[in-house]
């Protein structure tokens, strides 16, 4: 067993913790790890992540849902509209450059990010745990669906907002909820991209376990975590992996300024949350 290997399988097990306390993000740990860790190309990448987030997402929704956080009527609608998406945009997907995919996957999180750092500061929004609407669950699944075969993404980071923010949910029934719907998107999403693109299964199969033991501890913490630190740790995640793949794929002299403009902005948080009283980073979030 390689080095490559050994650190590729350590880092997987970060892609279930993820999943299984933050409903979303595997595919955000999966892709960068495959690529820049592992070696694989970008294509090959997203598709081996929409296998591993799949069954590792799949997994995690049992535990979830023995603890009541997962609402089966607006995930299976859900995830039924995304898989007819998600198949679309993985047929499209095989004929873009992976560099472009890569590009608009982490422009993506970047917007998701800021939304979930936004919400819900200062707002007098309620939160509720019934079953959504029909026809909203069935657009916002579409949408979503094509996003997440196009780009390789579970959709985690773009489910649990859309749950949470869209439709309301607390986080803990959006995460449990959002891993149904991952699940069967990033199936469909495989087919598609398997019509083009072919897998190294052994691979594959190692980072899958790893990550689904990390998934077992991510679900069992997710009931345990105020909400308001899961929105926000959510958020803060989702960023700080969209400037790296940003950092990554964009030319020399652009991935360069955009990491120092990256690297001064947290210096900028580290900062103001440490010697400023009334800095805004500490405004509390409401659920």
């Amino acid at each position: 067993m390689t080095v490559t290997l050994v650190l590729t399988l350590l880092l997987s097990v970060l892609i279930g913790l993820s999943l299984g306390l933050l409903g979303g993000g595997g595919s955000v740990l999966t892709v960068p790890i495959l690529t820049y860790v592992a070696g694989l190309d970008p294509k090959g990448a997203i598709a081996a992540s929409l296998f591993v987030v799949g069954v590792t997402s799949a997994v995690s929704a049992v535990t979830h849902a023995r603890n009541g956080r997962v609402k089966w009527r607006t995930g299976l609608v859900f995830g039924a509209a995304g898989m007819a998406g998600a198949f679309g945009g993985g047929l499209a997907g095989g004929y873009i450059p992976g560099t472009v995919l890569l590009i608009a996957f982490a422009l993506m999180m970047l917007a998701t990010s800021l939304a979930m750092l936004r919400s819900r500061r200062n707002s007098t929004a309620t939160t509720h745990d019934g079953e959504l609407p029909v026809l909203k669950v069935v657009a916002e699944g579409l949408v979503v669906g094509l996003v997440t075969g196009l780009v390789g993404a579970g959709g985690g980071f773009l489910v649990v907002p859309a749950l949470a923010l869209l439709g309301g949910l607390s986080m803990p029934v959006a995460v449990g909820t959002s891993l149904v719907v991952i699940a069967m998107k990033s199936f469909a999403g495989l087919a598609g991209y398997l019509t083009t693109v072919s897998l190294d299964w052994a691979l594959v199969g190692a980072v899958t376990a790893a990550a689904v033991a990390g998934s077992v501890v991510g679900a069992r913490l997710a009931g345990r975590v105020p909400e308001a630190a899961l929105r926000r740790g959510f958020g803060l995640f989702v960023l700080v992996m969209g400037v790296f793949v940003l950092v990554q794929e964009l030319p020399g002299a652009a991935g360069i300024a955009l990491g120092i403009a990256a690297a001064i902005a947290a210096l900028a948080a580290t900062v103001c949350w440490l010697a400023v009283p009334k800095c805004p980073l500490r405004t509390p979030l409401t659920a």
